[in-house]
Formats: structure tokens, sequence, C-alpha cells
């Protein structure tokens, strides 16, 4: 059917009747607009609005669907041609229809993917239940336009698109994961521990993830791709391994304490940083003292302080070679810690370094790990000197 000969066809009887187009909207119940919109071509009448319209107009169903007057001897061949060009039409409504419904699925499932990465935060399971639901819309939406003879093809079509969809998404949550120090997004099961701290580990399928020291500044992750890791084997320190561990320190390693910005670099990236700090190289006694703005007790759950400062010192007397002696100074008191007190007193000592060399795995055996054991750290502590300030 021509729309356009229609629709001029449909205007030159509707004045041929005297009517406006409000006029004859009201007869038929539509509007004014809907009246134009089918003089103009832009759109065709409902199947429904046919008969009533041409009998408004005073004209027969075939002639309205022709868009010209018929002669009676012909009526027969035009009305055959009509009604082919009318099931024509709206075969192809349906199918527009269709497809309409279709695409606004997909876009709605598009959108439920946006919102649910960009509204919840990756601790909330939202996110993932929503990203879900829209992967599913969309593949929905395509599975309606398939066109493939056995339903079983198309389920199983869709089905590879909707698995490969969400893969792509789980690839790009691992790497935001990796990237930016996150829980994943997609995990099947959560499982909060307060086991030497709050430790959270969120299980995906493909790999866990553990957030130690949750919460606190001192927040690391460990992304566990091979998945040897449980509660009990996973290695937790009460500091930030990715800033204060002994693959990240072990840059600072130097013969000498006077190389200033070097010595600088290595406080700032052991504990306790995070309170600030000024520092004040002895060149001549080859020692260092820490001033922090703090004072000894402040933040000090667990022991933190003192861990804090055998930490710091086993690392500095490890990676500095020359360097004898360490002072921490806190706005409450003062402590005072030398090499020859930790090489002579430090369990373990001479396994974690033998002399320019550091053994990383026996480090975060002997030093790291046992930060966590409240006994060993109160008997080493044993070894500084305090001093009231």
């Amino acid at each position: 059917m021509d729309s356009k000969k229609i629709g001029a066809f449909i205007a030159r009887n509707r004045k041929k009747k005297g009517l406006t187009q409000e006029q004859l909207g009201e007869r038929l119940g539509v509007t004014n607009k809907t009246i134009s919109r089918w003089e103009n071509g832009n759109y065709m009448p409902d199947l429904s609005m046919l008969e009533p319209l041409s009998r408004e107009l005073g004209i027969t169903l075939n002639e309205l669907l022709a868009g010209e007057e018929i002669r009676e001897e012909e009526s027969a061949a035009c009305a055959e041609q009509n009604l082919i060009s009318a099931i024509d039409y709206s075969v192809k409504k349906i199918k527009n229809e269709h497809k309409k419904i279709s695409v606004c699925i997909m876009i709605a499932g598009v959108l439920l993917c946006i919102f649910s990465f960009v509204t919840f935060e990756p601790e909330s399971s939202w996110g993932e239940i929503f990203s879900i639901l829209g992967c599913l819309l969309v593949t929905a939406g395509i599975f309606r336009e398939l066109k493939m003879k056995h339903l079983l093809q198309k389920f199983l079509a869709c089905a590879c698109l909707f698995l490969l969809v969400l893969g792509v998404f789980m690839i790009a949550d691992f790497a935001g994961v990796s990237e930016y120090q996150r829980p994943p997004i997609y995990r099947y099961a959560t499982a909060t521990y307060f086991t030497n701290g709050k430790i959270i580990e969120y299980r995906n399928l493909f790999y866990h993830v553990f957030r130690i020291n949750a919460d606190t500044p001192n927040e690391y992750y460990i992304i566990d791709t091979k998945k040897e890791y449980d509660i009990n084997t996973v290695p937790i320190s009460p500091f930030n391994r990715e800033k204060s561990g002994i693959g990240q320190i072990i840059r600072y390693q130097s013969d000498y304490i006077g190389d200033n910005s070097n010595t600088g670099g290595l406080f700032n990236a052991l504990p306790l940083s995070e309170y600030g700090f000024v520092y004040e190289i002895d060149s001549e006694n080859c020692g260092v003292t820490i001033d922090y703005h703090t004072t000894d007790w402040y933040g000090n759950d667990d022991l933190y302080t003192e861990k804090a400062m055998i930490y710091n010192s086993v690392s500095a007397f490890a990676l500095i070679g020359n360097l004898k002696y360490i002072r921490y100074n806190f706005s409450g008191s003062s402590y005072v810690i030398t090499r020859e007190k930790i090489e002579q007193n430090y369990p373990k000592y001479q396994q974690v370094v033998s002399g320019k060399n550091i053994d990383e795995e026996a480090f975060d055996r002997y030093v790291e790990q046992k930060m966590n054991d409240r006994e060993f750290v109160g008997e080493v502590f044993k070894q500084f000197e305090k001093n009231e300030r």
C-alpha cells in the first residue's frame, strides 16, 4: 500500500465532505494530529480504523486501500490486490512492532547493566544481580529476533552469547580488582573473619580475593588466582603489604645511611608513616631519629605501635648496611634500638639477613608473619630502651 497516495486520497475526500481534521478526528475518536499524520502519509490508519474511516468519508473500503476511486467493473480485481496489500502491510507492521519490542528489551538490558555498575559499590551484591539481569534482557531481545528454524539452536546460540557477554564483564571486573584493589563485583560467596583483624574473603568462580585489615588505613588485598589460600594460610600482616612488604621496600637497600632521600623513602614506606613524621640522620654515629606526629599510645590497638617499631627496625637494619641505631620519638615517649640488640636478640635474624643478602621468603615468615604473635612481639620489644619525654 502506498501511504502517501492513501493519505492524499483521505485529505481530498475529507475536504469534499466539508470536514476539518479536528471534526473528522472527533467522529473517529482520534486526535486531529493523528488525522494529519495519515494525510501526510507518515502513518497508515490501524486496521480497526479502516472501515469507520471509509464510512465517514463516503468511500468504499476498496477505494480507501487503493488510494483512488475505483470503477464498479474494476472493483473485484482491485479488491484482491488490496487484500494482498493489506495482508502484507499487516505482516510488516507486526514484524516492526515485534522488532521495536525486542530493541526496547535490549536497550533496557544495556541501561540496567550501566545502572548496576554506576550506582552500586563493588561491596554490594546488587551490582552483580542487576548486571546479570541486564545481560539476560539483552539476550532475550536478541533471542526474539534470531531467525533460526529450531528452538534448541536459538537457545544454544543465545546461551553462548549470554556467557560471552558475562565473560567480558568478568574479565573487566578482574582488571578492576587487580588495578584498583577493590572487591570483585562477580562473586558467589563472601565471608568475614576476625582473626588478626578484620578479613573479608570474596570467592569468584576463577579466583579468590582476601581483603586484609579491612576498613583500616593498613587495608590491602591478596588476589589468589590459584585458589591456594584459605583463612588459615593466607599471608596476614598488621601492615599494608602493598606498601610495606619486603617486596616493596627492598628497593631502598643501601650500604650507607647518608643517602638522605633513600632513608626518607624507606621510612615513608614503613608503618607509622601514616601519622606523619620528620627525620634526622646522624651521619657521624650512623643513626637516624624519627619524630612521629602522634603519641605512642594513639591508635595502639593490638600493640600496633610496638609491632610497627619492631618491623621498622628489622627492615631498616636489614636494608641499610651501616645503620647502627634508630630513635623513635613520640609526643609522649622515646624509644631507642641498636643493630647489636636486634642481631643478637631477634629470633632467626641470621636466616633473614646474611651479609648483604636478604631472604624475602624468610623475611615474610620470621618478620612479617611474626607480627601477628603478641607474645613474640612482647618479648622482642623488651630490647627497646624507653625514655619519657
